[in-house]
């Protein structure tokens, strides 16, 4: 497969979410099956009920900026209890782990350079019928995920094979 030759993942996530934690496994599992083929994105869906999520889209939006987003995703989401028990301190430690410069994480967050990127991402994902996280788009087809992952990484492939199949 050449790069790109595939649609589209969009990963919907709030994080701040165990749910989204634990989909991230499917995630990194077809990242290693399809490789740069499988373009996936983090859509942010910041529920608010998790009093974090917000800040830590803004925060993997500047992540993205500085090159290292899906580390700093993968690292946060493996944090998701210690961000709901101690707040903006986690996501400024989680950047410094991975490489991000905190210090601009830190400024992004006070003057809000991504809260447009966060704020669109929302009013898309409500327009698309996303309610709650994690949710997946590709090829046009919304899946829902939540708490029940069964089956959802196998319905995922078969939305991803039938796209292919059709380009």
């Amino acid at each position: 497969m050449i790069d790109g030759s595939l649609p589209r993942l969009e990963f919907w996530c709030d994080l701040q979410c165990p749910d989204c934690r634990t989909a991230l496994d499917d995630v990194r599992a077809l990242r290693a099956r399809y490789g740069d083929a499988l373009p996936v994105e983090v859509r942010h869906f910041p529920l608010e009920k998790h009093k974090h999520a917000y800040a830590a889209a803004e925060a993997a939006e500047e992540a993205f900026a500085q090159g290292l987003g899906w580390p700093f995703v993968e690292a946060l989401l493996a944090r998701v209890e210690e961000l709901d028990a101690r707040g903006q301190q986690v996501l400024l430690e989680v950047a410094r782990a991975v490489g991000v410069d905190a210090e601009e994480v830190d400024t992004a967050l006070i003057d809000g350079r991504h809260m447009l990127t966060v704020d669109a991402d929302q009013a898309e994902g409500r327009a698309i019928g996303v309610t709650g996280t994690p949710t997946y788009v590709i090829g046009g087809q919304r899946l829902d995920g939540g708490q029940s992952q069964d089956g959802l990484r196998d319905r995922i492939v078969a939305a991803i094979e039938a796209a292919a199949a059709g380009s």
